[in-house]
């Protein structure tokens, strides 16, 4: 069994790295939730869309160290290998940002799968199954060329493209439930892949 993971949001929750951001900077008022989409819709209702953009470059590339994976991420990707299930990433993702400081930041997430999805200091994804890719067209070739028969994403536009690989199951990862009307099979937490992958 192959399974195809997407990165930033479905792996990787930055919601309370962007509130710490952001309240570095002063853009938002204390008592705004720990919320990555809040904090995105509060910059952009006050005219600030170009401070969220560089604060993006910020988060994926200086900042990324700090960023913690959703809860429940390592035991289920341990679950996972330990039954023999090969674990791919694949990520749509610019090499730099598009504004501020030109950041690495497809060597930025490397450095957090290798240095975060550890078992006892070993790799839960091997290096050479981590693949950034700068276009949606190229992560879905990827998907493809993996092999994968499952892939989880936190974006309906991805899982439901045309572009899509047909073969594989798409799975939603929708913590919050915003995307219940989309038809997908869905999660809301880590805890529940490894039953839907291992059945």
């Amino acid at each position: 069994m192959r399974v195809g993971l997407d990165f930033d949001n479905t792996i990787v929750c930055y919601d309370q790295l962007f509130h710490k951001v952001a309240l570095e900077l002063g853009a938002i008022p204390a008592d705004l939730p720990q919320n990555k989409v809040l904090v995105r819709d509060h910059l952009r209702r006050i005219g600030q869309e170009d401070v969220w953009t560089e604060m993006q470059g910020t988060v994926y590339g200086a900042r990324m160290d700090e960023a913690e994976p959703y809860p429940g991420v390592i035991d289920a990707l341990r679950q996972l290998k330990a039954a023999g299930v090969e674990l791919f990433i694949v990520s749509h993702k610019t090499r730099t940002p598009f504004r501020g400081p030109a950041y690495d930041l497809h060597q930025a997430a490397r450095h957090w799968v290798e240095t975060v999805l550890l078992d006892e200091g070993k790799p839960l994804v091997e290096p050479e199954h981590v693949f950034f890719r700068p276009t949606k067209s190229e992560k879905w070739q990827q998907i493809a060329d993996c092999g994968c028969q499952i892939f989880i994403d936190d974006l309906p536009e991805i899982l439901k493209a045309a572009e899509f690989p047909a073969a594989v199951r798409a799975v939603l990862f929708d913590p919050e439930r915003h995307h219940q009307d989309e038809g997908l099979e869905t999660v809301t937490d880590w805890a529940q892949i490894p039953a839907l992958v291992l059945g």
